[in-house]
């Protein structure tokens, strides 16, 4: 990315987090769907590939389905990109009781902290992962995460800016060993880590079959939960058309370095039901099959920083 190019990303995140904010609800949201629609007749690369990974998701879908669910997926998209920019600015009290209202599987959060391990809460790219942490500073006090390191450093900047006035820990995935031992210690004082867990950025991941396909996911929340004892607890999100849903699934038990693929496996099931039961609010603009990569190109960790 060029300088200019950097400088005019910086720019235009300031905006939005500056001006959509000011802006009528409604008005904003008709705004960041009309963007939506627009990208969608548009079909640039990322857009195409959102419809290609929809095709793993709904099979059966024609093109005339296929199109409609991409661009309800792009719909999708701006509605979290409208969410995250206002979110400074909204009632924060009201957002966690919405996800309050809606949320499922809590007990299994509490059954976590009740055994003295920390939860290793993860989860996919799908509706508002911000919300979702809003209501889990408010429940449990704070959480950690692991972000990738966006380029220019100074967006990646204003997120962690912004993520931390939230109440979120943030960590950088560049941290390496460092950030991990960081993750062990929050855990071993039985606190909450969030990671997002179905796209491997490393090329490192566990092999898995996702909706039918081979792709690799990342072993790092399994192996937290072996590590500490911590349970590991896949989580499902979406939108409603006036919240959001959560659901927090049942502990995948894993006890041993040997029962990681396994446990992989079975967070990138639970993943794909909650995927196929609400396909438009999967947020996968990216590569992410092995069948989509060919040899001369860059596999996930060589591709520029979108998340």
């Amino acid at each position: 990315m060029s300088g200019f190019a950097q400088r005019a990303s910086d720019l235009g995140y300031a905006a939005g987090w500056q001006l959509v904010r000011r802006l009528p609800p409604g008005l904003a949201g008709a705004a960041f769907g009309l963007g939506a629609d627009f990208a969608a007749r548009r079909d640039g690369p990322g857009v195409r590939q959102l419809r290609k990974n929809l095709t793993r998701v709904v099979p059966q879908a024609g093109p005339a389905e296929l199109d409609e669910l991409t661009r309800r997926a792009l719909r999708s998209y701006a509605r979290y990109w409208q969410e995250l920019f206002r979110l400074p600015a909204m009632d924060h009290d009201d957002v966690r009781y919405k996800v309050d209202e809606a949320i499922t599987g809590v007990e299994n959060i509490d059954a976590a902290l009740a055994e003295g391990n920390g939860a290793v809460c993860v989860l996919p790219h799908s509706g508002n992962w911000d919300a979702a942490g809003l209501w889990m500073v408010g429940y449990a006090g704070s959480f950690t995460t692991v972000v990738e390191r966006l380029r220019p450093d100074s967006v990646y900047r204003r997120f962690v800016g912004f993520r931390e006035s939230l109440g979120f820990e943030i960590l950088s995935a560049s941290g390496g060993t460092g950030s991990f031992r960081l993750l062990l210690q929050r855990l071993r004082e039985n606190k909450v880590i969030c990671l997002v867990g179905d796209r491997d950025l490393t090329g490192s991941g566990v092999p898995v079959e996702f909706f039918g396909e081979r792709t690799r996911m990342p072993a790092g929340a399994a192996r937290l939960a072996v590590s500490t004892g911590a349970a590991l607890l896949p989580v499902g999100m979406w939108f409603t058309d006036d919240g959001w849903g959560v659901r927090v699934h049942p502990r995948i038990r894993v006890t041993a370095r040997a029962e990681i693929p396994a446990a992989v496996q079975a967070m990138a099931d639970i993943f794909a039901g909650d995927i196929a039961a609400h396909p438009t609010d999967w947020h996968m603009m990216q590569k992410l099959w092995t069948a989509d990569f060919d040899a001369a190109e860059p596999r996930p960790a060589e591709e520029a920083a979108a998340g």
